[in-house]
């Protein structure tokens, strides 16, 4: 077990309810309240972080060094955090100065001319 995964006491206070409902889903499953707290977390968890929307809000705050980058990995797990950091190194590098190449016509035979001799008139 790693640091990280050692059991951690979280003190929360839920409308009586819902505590009496959890107990019966414990009973049922013959567990106890903390397993189910526990599994209905990290589903949420999980699920949030495959939402695209909340992708997009963190990766935004990111973008804006709203979020660190340690954060980020957390919320979206490592292989989308990394995505959000060469992005984000992309956007904030300088633009290539690149010619067009000489030998290649990039417009095909899809080229539009511009007759710019009734412009002077």
């Amino acid at each position: 077990m790693s640091a990280s995964d050692e059991p951690r006491r979280v003190h929360f206070q839920s409308p009586e309810y819902l505590v009496e409902r959890l107990d019966a889903v414990a009973e049922l499953f013959d567990t106890d309240r903390t397993d189910l707290l526990v599994e209905a977390i990290r589903e949420y968890l999980e699920e949030t972080a495959d939402s695209e929307t909340f992708q997009e809000l963190v990766a935004t705050k990111y973008y804006d060094d709203k979020l660190e980058f340690e954060t980020v990995t957390q919320l979206v797990g490592t292989e989308t955090a990394q995505r959000f950091r060469l992005l984000k190194a992309d956007l904030d590098g300088e633009p290539l100065d690149l010619d067009a190449p000489d030998d290649i016509d990039i417009y095909g035979d899809d080229a539009a001319t511009l007759d710019t001799a009734d412009d002077e008139r």
